[in-house]
């Protein structure tokens, strides 16, 4: 499922259930392109608290943990990349 473009800020509510569970509302699971057996994170910050899809949590986690990096690898263009790509395919296929 493909996350909306949301261009509003909207507010929902939930119920917590006796086990602590929560249904997400379908507005916000289209909002956070969530399905049936996705991950969801929960990003506690004082007392607020931030719910975002895992996949795109760890997808911005590893691109803020990445950055800088393929400056110092040598990689300065796509260009650049695509070279070490063919290099590397080229190792692979002649091994």
């Amino acid at each position: 499922m493909m996350a909306a473009t949301m261009t509003t800020e909207f507010v929902n509510d939930a119920k917590v259930m006796s086990k602590g569970q929560v249904t997400i509302p379908k507005n916000v699971r289209e909002a956070l392109g969530i399905d049936v057996g996705d991950r969801v994170t929960f990003i506690v910050d004082g007392n607020e608290i931030r719910m975002m899809n895992s996949a795109v949590y760890a997808l911005k986690r590893f691109q803020k943990q990445m950055k800088g990096e393929a400056k110092k690898a040598g990689f300065m263009s796509e260009d650049d990349i695509a070279e070490w790509i063919t290099k590397a395919r080229r190792e692979d296929n002649a091994q």
